[in-house]
């Protein structure tokens, strides 16, 4: 398939993803989880990366700025058996770039580039790693297509592009221009993400990117229906309604 869930710190529990499967995603992430916690064998940041058979497949997403760290971090995911694992270079929270993880290694493309080559030759070809990024740090700094590059050189096998820089957080609209150009650059399939939450909104996005496909976020947030009319929606067929109050009411 060709939609998926994009991952969601306080969001993508396995509940939610295990239900975003079962409506029609392609695959799910789980919440982002820190290699520094990981490397001092946090407990609860090992039950994040809890995988079950009803998800899959099923990606774990890591941060982190050191490539040793990040290294180790995906060493140890590899003893929860995911079929992906994903790298966040896209989170706007202060708590994260403020070291110099998410977000905020779209500053230092060079540096993001080694983090990804670290973690790709850490699983050794075992799992595909994939890589979610944001389109540059500030308006002055839109490094997406330079670290999206940088990725592909480090053998990252996909990108999801949120097409918002670091500073506008969540708003105003996305710049599907941008994602356009980290699309061009490179030769590895790109996911567009993004204000996503209706078919069509998918479709539009789709065509003026000229992505190979879509990860939704906050657009699934109660309604883990849009998968499915998503689906439907590239496919050519008809777009199924979303459920009466009697069926939401059930699903929760």
């Amino acid at each position: 398939g060709k939609v998926f869930l994009a991952p969601m710190a306080g969001v993508t529990d396995q509940a939610f993803r295990e239900l975003c499967v079962h409506f029609g995603a392609s695959y799910v992430i789980t919440e982002m989880v820190s290699s520094k916690a990981l490397q001092f064998q946090d407990r609860k940041s090992r039950e994040l990366m809890a995988l079950s058979d009803a998800e899959r497949p099923a990606g774990i997403q890591i941060f982190g700025s050191e490539p040793e760290t990040m290294a180790l971090a995906a060493r140890k995911c590899m003893e929860f058996a995911p079929d992906i694992i994903d790298i966040n270079m896209g989170c706007p929270a202060p708590k994260i770039t403020g070291p110099g993880a998410g977000s905020a290694l779209l500053k230092t493309p060079a540096l993001a580039g080694q983090v990804a080559r670290a973690v790709v030759q850490a699983v050794a070809g075992e799992v595909p790693v994939t890589v979610k990024l944001r389109i540059g740090w500030d308006a002055a700094i839109l490094t997406g297509a330079e670290v999206a590059k940088r990725c592909e050189d480090a053998g990252v096998a996909m990108l999801t592009v949120h097409g918002r820089t670091r500073q506008e957080m969540y708003e105003p609209g996305i710049h599907a221009d941008e994602i356009a150009r980290v699309k061009a650059a490179v030769r590895i399939p790109v996911w567009a993400n993004g204000d996503v939450a209706s078919a069509q909104g998918a479709l539009a996005l789709l065509a003026a990117t000229g992505c190979d496909g879509v990860a939704v976020g906050r657009g699934a947030m109660g309604n883990p229906w849009l998968f499915g009319q998503i689906a439907a929606a590239m496919a050519g067929s008809e777009i199924p309604p979303a459920p009466p109050l009697a069926r939401r009411l059930a699903v929760m």
